[in-house]
């Protein structure tokens, strides 16, 4: 699908963006997502390989969505750091078309500056808290992206991943949620009860090979023809 594809579909400023980018095709799954729903509301799964273009499918969700005043978006990382950078990069990218912040701070605040923007970016547990604390702009999220969202499995973040969504379904009624990850051993299930369509593709910018490193030599493994 190329580019020109989406004049029609999102705002004329969050286009300009993207052609300004250099994005002339878009890449499988992100091609995928728009087929299976992206622009109509519905739950997505989206399982695809590493730097594949999943971060995309989740701006074209949330940005578009918050430019025609669907609400605002909430993009849940695992750490600290990685709420930071992904903060810094979207702010670079579209702070002259919306207001971005980012919630990592103190677990026992409401963090009520917070309310003012229109992306936010924060760890689950930081997003656990503000639940809590009932903060009163959450009533006004449209779009929720979960990255990493195979982290459901892990022993010490996947209860309160788990918790989380089941709250924000529970309390956003209309809310729309992007699960992310390139990892997932079970993917169907996890799509059924977030009531999400899958989206799957195999497609990656470098083709992988593997290999054993042996005594400084790599012993790449044959394909098989």
């Amino acid at each position: 699908m190329h580019l020109d594809a989406l004049k029609t579909k999102i705002e004329p400023q969050f286009y300009e963006v993207l052609d300004g980018l250099g994005i002339k095709e878009l890449r499988p799954s992100q091609e995928k997502s728009i087929d299976a729903g992206l622009f109509d509301g519905e739950n997505l799964l989206v399982c695809t390989p590493t730097a594949s273009g999943k971060t995309l499918v989740a701006e074209l969700a949330m940005i578009d969505g918050i430019l025609k005043r669907k609400g605002k978006a909430i993009y849940i990382v695992p750490l600290k750091a990685l709420a930071t950078e992904k903060y810094k990069e979207m702010k670079q990218r579209y702070g002259h078309l919306l207001k971005v912040g980012v919630s990592i701070g103190d677990l026992d605040s409401a963090d009520p500056y917070i309310a003012q923007n229109d992306l936010i970016f924060c760890t689950s547990e930081k997003l656990d808290s503000l639940i809590r604390h009932r903060a009163e702009w959450l009533k006004d999220v449209a779009t929720v992206v979960v990255d990493e969202v195979h982290l459901l499995n892990d022993a010490s973040r996947g209860p309160t991943l788990e918790i989380l969504l089941t709250i924000l379904r529970d309390l956003l009624k209309n809310v729309q949620i992007i699960a992310l990850s390139a990892t997932i051993g079970n993917p169907n299930d996890l799509a059924d009860w977030l009531e999400a369509k899958l989206v799957e593709d195999k497609w990656r910018p470098v083709e992988l090979h593997q290999g054993v490193l042996l005594e400084d030599k790599i012993e790449f493994k044959k394909r098989k023809s």
